[in-house]
């Protein structure tokens, strides 16, 4: 069976740093394009960062540019979410998505969904 699984969420205070994790499991999450969203309390679920299964480009939403990093581990078969500086306004719940089909197009479709980690950053 196909999943994917967030972790790593947790409660820091601005200026901190976390590092989400999304293991897939039942595929080779090496052959997919990986995207992290993110849906604050009362706000649109967002794209926030993608890599790219063709040759690991890697995008980001501008107001986590310079601050976020998205990486691969192939052994472990797992994308990482670096976040870095984080701000009250980076508060959410991060998800990962992805499936065959889907590039870095935020709004393409996407099979495959987490349930989640929720990030919250708060003095």
């Amino acid at each position: 069976q196909v999943q994917v699984a967030e972790s790593g969420g947790g409660l820091v205070q601005p200026g901190e740093s976390l590092r989400l994790s999304c293991a897939g499991s039942g595929f080779i999450l090496n052959y997919y394009t990986v995207a992290w969203f993110r849906q604050a309390p009362g706000k649109e679920r967002e794209g926030v960062s993608c890599i790219s299964m063709s040759d690991d480009s890697t995008y980001y939403i501008d107001s986590v540019k310079g601050r976020f990093t998205i990486s691969r581990d192939n052994a472990k078969n797992t994308v990482y979410l670096q976040m870095n500086s984080l701000r009250p306004e980076d508060t959410a719940v991060y998800y990962c998505a992805t499936d065959y089909w889907a590039g870095c197009d935020w709004n393409q479709h996407r099979d495959y969904w987490g349930k989640g980690t929720l990030v919250t950053v708060s003095s």
